[in-house]
């Protein structure tokens, strides 16, 4: 079980409850690639996906999640809801768990909503994204994708390139691979690396080849521009030249290295097509690892473990 009773972020979750969520995605992984995906695991169960932001990959895969272990899913849009009319976060979520629910997913554009959340409800908590804090589930599946195919998480040199500073995916993987025994280096502009990056526990460094060069896995991170202010670096095409990964860049990493990306993904721009769809890249592998690793939160949080 569990030690915990929300999924709130990587930073404080114990070691031992990543790798028994990792375990236990893999054994849930087989029934994505059946005729029949469907097992009675979390039969009877509520879960709502109360999204604020627009999401793809997230809510699809948290929804085909539910699904696939029998529990009913119910999908909320802030625009088709009293959001709009002004209702609060708190009186939203107290609204829905009083229809019965067993888990709120919760994708917010305030850091440290998932966990204003939990604090205010008894279903348990997932955070799916929240501001520029973390995004736990992506980690996770990051991590699964990794151990897959390096067959190990510890000992291995981890670049991740980008926007660092408003990147949530960046500080749970800075958090969880470090946990887990890997090392971690960071490249980006000077305007866009948080001041506390060491304190993570990721070292980083000024140009992007000296993260990749040797990196056992490499991971990409989108410009998130609707959360930057202007002039945190001169122009796309500037940025793309001196931060975006190409076939040359690549190459200096390790030759059996892995490419990674949250998704979705700017082509051109931190990544070139060569790349995107070359053979190091895993970037489909993860998004179905995705729904595998959020069976396995699901069910630690809300199935037959945690009675």
């Amino acid at each position: 079980m569990l030690s915990q009773k929300h999924l709130l972020g990587l930073e404080n979750l114990q070691k031992s409850d990543i790798e028994l969520l990792l375990e236990t995605a893999e054994s849930f992984k087989e029934i994505i690639d059946r005729d029949v995906k469907k097992v009675p695991t979390l039969r009877g169960k509520a879960i709502v996906n109360l999204f604020y932001e627009p999401s793809t990959r997230t809510r699809t895969s948290f929804e085909l999640a539910g699904k696939y272990l029998s529990a009913d899913t119910i999908n909320f849009t802030s625009s088709a809801s009293s959001v709009r009319k002004g209702e609060t976060l708190k009186d939203t979520a107290k609204t829905i768990e009083m229809m019965g629910v067993d888990a709120v997913i919760i994708r917010h554009s305030s850091s440290g909503a998932a966990s204003y959340l939990s604090r205010h409800v008894t279903a348990s908590v997932i955070n799916a994204g929240d501001g520029t804090h973390e995004h736990p589930t992506q980690a996770l599946l990051d991590m699964f994708t990794v151990k897959e195919k390096k067959g190990t998480l510890s000992g291995l040199k981890v670049a991740i390139f980008g926007d660092i500073l408003h990147s949530r995916v960046a500080r749970s993987n800075i958090f969880g691979f470090t946990k887990m025994g890997s090392e971690v280096f960071v490249a980006g502009p000077s305007t866009l690396m948080p001041p506390d990056i060491e304190q993570m526990g990721a070292k980083p460094v000024e140009i992007i080849e000296e993260a990749v060069r040797d990196a056992d896995v490499v991971i990409a991170l989108r410009i998130q521009l609707e959360r930057q202010q202007k002039g945190l670096f001169p122009t796309i095409r500037e940025y793309s030249k001196f931060f975006g990964l190409n076939k040359d860049k690549l190459a200096l990493a390790k030759s059996d290295a892995i490419l990674l990306h949250p998704g979705p993904v700017n082509r051109g721009i931190e990544l070139t097509s060569e790349v995107i769809d070359g053979s190091q890249s895993v970037i489909n592998q993860q998004v179905k690892n995705g729904v595998a690793v959020r069976m396995a939160v699901l069910y630690h949080l809300i199935g037959g473990s945690r009675e």
